[in-house]
């Protein structure tokens, strides 16, 4: 919980992305964000690309980030976090979204956020209560099977973190999803090393007053 001296809400957190990652906001500054990614990704094509190939790569990537950032802005996101750099010669295929703070009214005075994490966690399989600076977090992680006609492509490992913003009035909440596609005869081990570092990336969280 919140300690002594902070009596009043954060205005806002820090989270250190992966070596390789870069942040796109939402709300503000999104497309200069992508502008940058590109001019990086473009900067780091191969000796011998062939130049009259650039302008169709730039284009190719610019439309797959409109998609990503599209999807993550429709679900309340307001900063996205991508691996842009190859990892060992691989594009990780995950996406980080910290979405926009919900508010949860409180049934009776005495039922805070405590309360409502232990609902939540009784009620969602796999569900386990963490610590992030000082403040109890939900945390759960599911597999999501492939469905064109729920909008799901392509089947994907999610994990979430629910966290409840201290001493805010109304309660309210932030959400952090990882989410992680699953090719079809994917090692599961390279999932379940993906989730590991969305769980270091958020052992990184920190509240911020000022």
């Amino acid at each position: 919980m919140a300690t002594a001296e902070h009596r009043r809400p954060p205005v806002g957190f820090n989270l250190v992305p992966p070596p390789g990652w870069d942040v796109i906001p939402l709300e503000t500054g999104t497309r200069e964000a992508m502008d940058r990614i590109v001019r990086k990704a473009v900067a780091q094509l191969p000796v011998g690309f062939p130049k009259d190939d650039i302008p169709k790569a730039r284009l190719k990537l610019m439309q797959e980030m409109k998609k990503v950032v599209r999807r993550a802005s429709a679900k309340g996101g307001m900063t996205l976090y991508l691996p842009t750099e190859p990892l060992h010669g691989i594009t990780l295929p995950a996406s980080i979204v910290a979405s926009e703070p919900i508010e949860i009214p409180r049934v009776t005075p005495d039922r805070g956020p405590e309360t409502v994490l232990a609902a939540l966690a009784s009620e969602t399989p796999g569900a386990e209560i963490r610590e992030l600076d000082d403040t109890a977090a939900l945390r759960s992680e599911k597999e999501v099977p492939a469905d064109p006609a729920q909008g799901v492509e392509v089947a994907h490992r999610q994990v979430e973190y629910f966290v409840p913003v201290p001493d805010s009035t109304p309660d309210k909440y932030l959400t952090f999803s990882f989410s992680s596609l699953i090719a079809p005869g994917s090692d599961p081990v390279f999932h379940d090393t993906l989730v590991e570092l969305f769980d270091a990336v958020m052992s990184t969280f920190r509240w911020s007053y000022a």
